[in-house]
């Protein structure tokens, strides 16, 4: 349909993450991570990290992410700040601002707040 730079982002599997919040967790509290990490959970604070996110489709996320490349098939209310990449799938869905170099809204899906490209 369209190419993505940076579209590897997509073709992860379970395994290239070094970790994975269960669905049936729930954390609060500050997350930080150097490796590719995945939300099936909830969680609720702030995310930091120098590599991928992937909030996964039953995912939601409350919290201020800053991450290098950010996949959003989840519920995600909080501004979101994607060194690369930050792309919402037909299932996500943010409540906030989004700043990255580039942003993606797949058809389908619902994002409210203020949208900012960089350089």
């Amino acid at each position: 349909m369209f190419d993505v730079k940076d579209a590897d982002l997509f073709d992860l599997e379970e395994e290239d993450f070094d970790t994975i919040l269960a669905s049936d967790i729930t954390f609060h509290g500050n997350i930080r991570f150097t490796k590719p990490f995945m939300i099936r959970g909830n969680v609720s604070g702030s995310i930091e990290a120098t590599s991928d996110l992937v909030i996964d489709t039953n995912a939601f996320v409350n919290a201020g992410i800053s991450a290098s490349r950010v996949l959003v098939r989840g519920k995600v209310d909080g501004n979101i700040t994607g060194r690369d990449l930050v792309f919402v799938s037909a299932t996500g869905s943010v409540n906030g601002d989004i700043t990255a170099k580039q942003v993606v809204l797949e058809p389908g899906s619902r994002f409210s707040g203020k949208c900012t490209m960089t350089n």
